[in-house]
């Protein structure tokens, strides 16, 4: 068995109401008060309203930046630390999906630390402490909320920078599926097989444990059997509440072991395009997995037993060619396009998306070895919905 380490610092709370305890758990770490990061889609959705109210039962004063916008800027962290400096407040929460929660974590580290936090690209590169952080999602999917990343866009490059360190980690964790039941399909969808894709690429990256993996392969089970109730039901409080913690999850084992060339790729989709992250992940996935299959049949044959699919008498290969047609018979059913194409993606950005996708360090841990015209292919293959 090679080396491995496991780090996992933040405290999990999960529960049908819990962030409307979210008062009591935070006030004994923040001083003055509390700076509150989220958008303007899930302010007027209301469906904060306990949230706050718990702040204001414990009398925990809160100023909330909701000017955040999916695949967030360096623009848009900017102006919230700047309020963040004025406001004095000395401790943040992320509340919404990951976007709101990645910038809350850039907020907690250029509250203390100098420059741009470009200047922290790659690992372990944050010197002082951030401030006190905290996350509370509100769609079943990014996993921001336990893991030590944060990704922002450079809007003159349009290249989505990854920032990787242990003091990212929230302190605390809320899990809330109330907060989740009135997603709309098309979100419960993208959220949703953002972290299949998660799970998927976290089971079979050369950096993966066994206990990676266990969580990993955890997280593929339950978002099988509960993806579909949740974008056709909706109001399905267990299968919401699965999706939630099958999200988590996934975030814990692949802050263990990085990702892949899905998120390679699609990071350089939401640099350029704007292409929201989730229906990115969703639709390269079977493409990635296709150029995957021949380096780890074995581990693509324990993928498709998790999602359910009956690979008695087959070799680890067909096994694990069922895990390909069964994510495109999957985005099928959900609303996902079977092509980038559909998604916006213009192939006359193809040398910027292959050298913004080559410097991604997903594509060193990616199980299959990588080259600059294995990306160019997935991209191509994968813009004209094409297998073969």
């Amino acid at each position: 068995m090679k080396n491995f380490q496991f780090y996992f610092p933040t405290t999990l709370k999960s529960g049908f109401g819990m962030a409307r305890q979210a008062g009591s758990l935070l006030k004994p770490y923040v001083e003055n008060k509390l700076f509150v990061v989220t958008d303007k889609g899930v302010l007027q959705s209301k469906v904060l309203d306990g949230f706050f109210e718990s702040l204001e039962e414990v009398g925990l004063s809160y100023e909330v930046f909701s000017e955040v916008d999916p695949n967030p800027s360096t623009v848009v962290l900017e102006n919230a630390v700047d309020r963040l400096k004025v406001s004095g407040c000395d401790a943040v929460i992320g509340v919404g999906g990951g976007s709101s929660i990645d910038t809350a974590k850039g907020v907690v580290a250029m509250a203390t630390n100098p420059g741009s936090i470009l200047d922290y690209e790659g690992y372990d590169k944050i010197e002082n402490a951030p401030l006190p952080l905290f996350a509370i999602p509100t769609t079943s999917g990014t996993g921001s909320e336990c893991t030590a990343s944060t990704v922002f866009t450079n809007k003159e490059t349009l290249f989505k920078t990854v920032i990787i360190s242990p003091l990212l980690f929230p302190k605390i964790a809320i899990l809330d599926p109330e907060l989740t039941m009135k997603l709309p399909p098309s979100i419960t969808a993208a959220t949703g097989m953002d972290a299949l894709t998660h799970a998927i690429e976290s089971y079979v990256s050369k950096q993966a444990s066994p206990i990676s993996q266990a969580l990993a392969i955890q997280a593929i089970r339950m978002i099988s059997i509960n993806i579909k109730k949740a974008y056709f039901v909706g109001s399905d409080t267990e299968a919401r509440e699965n999706m939630l913690v099958a999200s988590f999850l996934a975030g814990v084992a692949f802050t263990q072991s990085k990702l892949g060339n899905v998120h390679a790729i699609s990071h350089t989709f939401g640099g350029v395009f704007d292409i929201p992250h989730g229906i990115a992940n969703a639709t390269l996935l079977p493409y990635v997995v296709k150029f995957n299959l021949e380096a780890c049949p074995e581990l693509f044959r324990d993928v498709a037993v998790a999602l359910g699919e009956n690979v008695t008498g087959l070799s680890d290969y067909d096994a694990g060619n069922k895990v390909v047609s069964y994510i495109c018979e999957l985005n099928k059913s959900i609303g996902i396009p079977s092509n980038t194409e559909a998604l916006g993606v213009k192939l006359d950005m193809l040398p910027q998306m292959i050298a913004d996708s080559m410097r991604s360090g997903n594509v060193l841990v990616n199980p299959r070895l990588t080259t600059s015209e294995d990306i160019k292919n997935i991209i191509v293959d994968a813009h004209k919905g094409d297998f073969s």
